[in-house]
């Protein structure tokens, strides 16, 4: 597996739990401040649409590792649960790196 594969995989992870914790943020104004409505509407969106990018590239990153349907699923679910996804992303890069080739081979120059 390219190491490009997990390197897709951790930026989206990082993202989107980083997104997820100013949702949380956002929500708790919204609810108990009653306040940045507006504000919210627009992080749940992006959320939801870096989210959606998060999981193909953990599907895809799963399919290429040959992970459990269990496992797959919880790594597809940590991006909803807020912290867990900077958790389970080092769980599966200490497990994935491994499995990736060296490094990237350098373009040779004409």
């Amino acid at each position: 597996m390219k190491k490009s594969v997990l390197t897709r995989y951790r930026v989206m992870a990082y993202v989107t739990a980083v997104m997820l914790l100013v949702l949380s943020t956002c929500m708790v104004f919204k609810y108990g401040f009653e306040m940045g409505e507006d504000v919210t509407l627009v992080v749940s969106q992006v959320h939801g649409f870096l989210y959606i990018i998060y999981l193909i590239f953990a599907f895809d990153l799963g399919s290429k590792a040959k992970w459990s349907f269990g496992k797959l699923l919880w790594v597809l679910l940590s991006g909803t649960i807020p912290f867990a996804a900077f958790f389970v992303e080092r769980q599966v890069t200490q497990q994935v790196e491994p499995l990736t080739e060296g490094p990237e081979p350098a373009i040779a120059k004409a």
